[in-house]
């Protein structure tokens, strides 16, 4: 790293100068270094780095090896259309760290032909290419995906277990996606299709909500891409933890993509998008790839511009909304850091100085007292209640105590006012059944209606919701299944259950639900329906799969979002 911020400074003092050591007098015919005027350059940068002879004298001539090089491959480019590439390997696959590691390739093959070449190479055999921040498609050429001569490729390994084993080896070369993330994506797409008309008791669904609990209003379209990408950011940010950072990059630029997809006016006005770059750049540096420079100065400048639009200047708008900042806080900690490490990087010395002095100011700030984070928890708080009550109220003991207890009771309140509206809207769904009406079109009828029980009843005597039933038994298909098996339940049970109840995915789930996940012998020895279910029961085309519960009434999901509002 301070060999990089030593070339850094240098190359700025050389441009500055406007001197091209490639050229005469510092490099003669012989492509050898001018060693008197490359001397003379030595003593004249020595005083202004302040830095021995040796060190600035051995970064001068890796500039000029690096510049011949770099011409020499333009060269070769432009007579041969033959590009090189730079490969940032992960960590354990390099035999010299400070060695760079470049591929020759045409532009226009395939990104999976570059694949095998590095797989086979650097002994790699499950790998991603990465593009100033996207991941190169295997099925698509290299131009194509604004790869150019001198383009640096990170390569992120995915571990054998996120793939399935029992593909063919045509269909693993097909594969763009890790099976992790087709299942984070999988559950997080059902729960984002749901509109909330269901039947909240067997059809749990996604609520994204403010920081205050509030239900927002976003438009179907960027709701489904948003709930998306809050999924895959979670699920990255869990393997982060792990310290799983290959994989975790991953999920962090397929919630990047997703992300990309909503409107300006909601990524203005929501700091999740924020803390995802910070995430992203976060992976960088554990990676050690902060040679993607260009890509990560970026993102930490769109977090910033985030951060001031969502909480306002001196975060005065998010004091409005929530009280307090400290939560909130950290995030401009790890931002301040990362940007201080990121200058530093440039040879921008006095900047990554100026950043690293926000860094300890406001690391002091939220420092804690262990003694008081101890009389916290002796009172019966969690230990994360403590830390975030203790930094919402500047240390105070007291007041922190006080802002835990509210939190408590407003999240209490706000579980009370939700069991009410579920307890409401089962009431008015078992009041329109009992009209003859089925449970899925009361559901429907009462959505579209804003839960008025007398504007749903007139809806469905117009026939506005009414769903004609089918009365032929449906074969059980592969996505049923899958959609049970995604709650964890065994494949043998899950096909019982939906013969069982004559292919209803919601009936099935609430079968394995009330039976633990396992039916006894009375259950199964019980012929399957050669109808669909009543019309007093779910439509059996109505999926049901929560994101991560099979825990009996499940229910809504909320996942709360940084918004704010």
């Amino acid at each position: 790293m301070a060999e990089q911020n030593t070339e850094a400074k240098l190359k700025i003092l050389l441009k500055q100068e406007k001197i091209q050591l490639w050229n005469p007098p510092y490099t003669d015919e012989q492509n050898q270094p001018g060693t008197q005027h490359m001397k003379e350059l030595v003593e004249r940068y020595v005083p202004m780095l302040l830095l021995p002879e040796d060190e600035v004298g051995g970064a001068l001539e890796s500039i000029r090896v690096q510049a011949l090089k770099r011409g020499n491959r333009n060269k070769t480019f432009r007579e041969t259309n033959v590009a090189t590439l730079e490969l940032l390997l992960p960590r354990d696959t390099k035999k010299d760290p400070k060695m760079k590691n470049f591929l020759e390739t045409r532009l226009d093959v395939l990104v999976q032909e570059v694949v095998d070449r590095i797989g086979d190479e650097y002994g790699l055999k499950y790998i991603k290419l990465i593009l100033n921040g996207k991941t190169l498609c295997a099925d698509q050429r290299l131009d194509q995906q604004g790869v150019k001569n001198h383009s640096k490729m990170m390569v992120l390994k995915v571990s054998d277990a996120e793939w399935k084993q029992q593909l063919s080896e045509e269909e693993e070369k097909k594969k763009n996606d890790n099976e992790s993330i087709q299942r984070t994506q999988r559950g997080f797409q059902i729960l984002s299709e749901r509109d909330g008309s269901e039947d909240p008791h067997t059809a749990p669904f996604l609520e994204i909500a403010d920081q205050k609990g509030n239900p927002l209003n976003i438009p179907p379209k960027e709701k489904k891409a948003l709930i998306l990408a809050m999924g895959l950011h979670e699920k990255g940010r869990s393997l982060m933890k792990r310290k799983q950072h290959d994989n975790a990059l991953c999920h962090l630029l397929q919630a990047d993509q997703q992300f990309s997809k909503c409107g300006s006016a909601l990524l203005s006005s929501v700091d999740n998008f924020a803390v995802l770059q910070l995430d992203i750049v976060w992976c960088y540096r554990a990676l050690e790839a902060l040679s993607c420079l260009e890509d990560g100065r970026s993102r930490l400048q769109r977090a910033e511009e985030c951060f001031l639009q969502c909480y306002g200047q001196q975060q005065q708008r998010l004091m409005m909304i929530k009280g307090n900042t400290g939560r909130e806080e950290v995030l401009f900690l790890r931002l301040y850091l990362l940007q201080s490490l990121l200058s530093y990087l440039e040879g921008n010395d006095a900047q990554a100085r100026q950043q690293l002095s926000k860094v300890e100011s406001l690391y002091g700030r939220l420092a804690l007292d262990s003694d008081k984070m101890a009389q916290l928890m002796s009172l019966g708080f969690t230990e994360r209640e403590a830390r975030l009550g203790l930094r919402a109220c500047q240390g105070n003991l007291e007041e922190a105590a006080i802002h835990i207890s509210n939190q408590r009771q407003e999240r209490d309140e706000l579980k009370d006012r939700e069991r009410t509206k579920r307890r409401r809207r089962m009431e008015a769904i078992s009041t329109l059944t009992g009209f003859g009406f089925s449970r899925r079109d009361a559901a429907k009828a009462l959505h579209h209606a804003d839960g008025d029980v007398d504007a749903a009843y007139g809806m469905l005597l117009d026939g506005q919701t009414a769903q004609t039933n089918n009365n032929t038994e449906e074969p059980i298909s592969a996505e049923k299944l899958e959609q049970l098996m995604y709650l964890g339940f065994e494949w043998a049970v899950s096909e019982a259950a939906l013969r069982l109840t004559g292919g209803d995915v919601q009936s099935a789930t609430q079968m394995l639900l009330e039976n633990r996940g396992v039916l006894s012998p009375e259950l199964l020895s019980v012929s399957p329906p050669s109808t669909s279910s009543s019309s007093s029961s779910p439509s059996p085309e109505e999926p049901s799969t929560s994101s991560n519960s099979t825990e009996p009434g499940a229910g809504e999901r909320r996942a709360e979002g940084h918004f704010s509002s």
